[in-house]
């Protein structure tokens, strides 16, 4: 026989006087929140709609927390729901940081996205390898090239795309693609059969986001960058966004939380990531989030 509580009890009370009384009931759709899983387009890789970045100031502000204080981070996060954690090559020590402090969780509970630099004269699947050893994993869920910020970067970089095909035919790495740094390399990006994810700077006043020069120290072009946003994703690229907080410049929180209202309400990205350094960014990031999807 089965057991309610008075809580299951007043709940399917409550549903059936709804139906009693309307005949009928129409359903409302759960809002969507930040720790939902997503899919990142054409790569079919289900990732969480908010990040955990680890290359804050190119992975100082990470790396200067020590290893125990950042494993407790990355635990805080995982176990409010982030489950997608990033990092990248140039960002020093945070592969094998991230590898310890992930440690022991399940791998299939979250998914790890690494970024590789595209070297000329590195071998791309002894590079693979390397990171792959550091981050203590048998694969990455994402691999993109990072910093693509010539416009010839879908010719200069073919041994690399290549490399990462055949790392993925080889299981070590599951979706691939690219990040961006300014429009030029941004002006590649639809159209490109190749991509299958790509990553792209995104926030409401174009802080550190793609302009002509892409070092440039001045604001970033939104509206192109917001076009080609919508133009890769109908072409069934996944996108995620970085710099939501102009990389520490939006001191407000109203500031980071109409980035993130931008990011999804205007642009329309799949996922986010950010850079922590404490618990109540975490916990901001995530009701950031979830009040721009509600």
């Amino acid at each position: 026989m089965a057991h309610f509580s008075r809580r299951d009890f007043l709940k399917t009370g409550l549903a059936a006087g709804v139906l009693a009384g309307t005949g009928s009931v129409r359903l409302r759709a759960a809002r969507g929140t930040a720790t939902d899983w997503v899919t990142l387009g054409k790569s079919g890789v289900k990732v969480t709609r908010l990040a955990f970045g680890t290359g804050t100031m190119s992975g100082r502000t990470q790396r200067e927390l020590g290893q125990d204080q950042f494993t407790r981070l990355v635990r805080y996060a995982y176990d409010r729901g982030i489950r997608f954690f990033e990092t990248a090559e140039s960002y020093g020590e945070m592969h094998k940081m991230l590898g310890v402090a992930l440690n022991g969780i399940p791998r299939d509970s979250y998914r790890l996205m690494s970024k590789v630099t595209t070297r000329q004269g590195i071998d791309p699947q002894e590079k693979i390898d390397e990171l792959r050893k550091l981050a203590n994993t048998y694969y990455f869920d994402v691999m993109l090239m990072h910093y693509q910020h010539v416009a010839s970067w879908p010719t200069d970089t073919v041994r690399w795309q290549d490399g990462i095909l055949e790392a993925k035919s080889k299981q070590a790495v599951v979706g691939y693609g690219a990040s961006v740094h300014g429009l030029p390399a941004l002006r590649q990006f639809p159209g490109n059969k190749w991509l299958e994810i790509a990553m792209i700077r995104m926030n409401h006043k174009g802080t550190k986001m793609d302009a002509e020069d892409y070092n440039t120290s001045g604001a970033g072009n939104v509206s192109e960058v917001v076009t080609h946003v919508k133009q890769v994703r109908s072409e069934g690229m996944g996108v995620i966004s970085m710099k939501l907080v102009g990389e520490g410049a939006f001191t407000s929180r109203e500031d980071r939380q109409a980035a993130m209202r931008f990011a999804f309400n205007n642009a329309g990205v799949d996922s986010v990531t950010v850079g922590f350094k404490n618990t109540a960014e975490v916990d901001e990031a995530i009701e950031n989030l979830n009040l721009a999807l509600a």
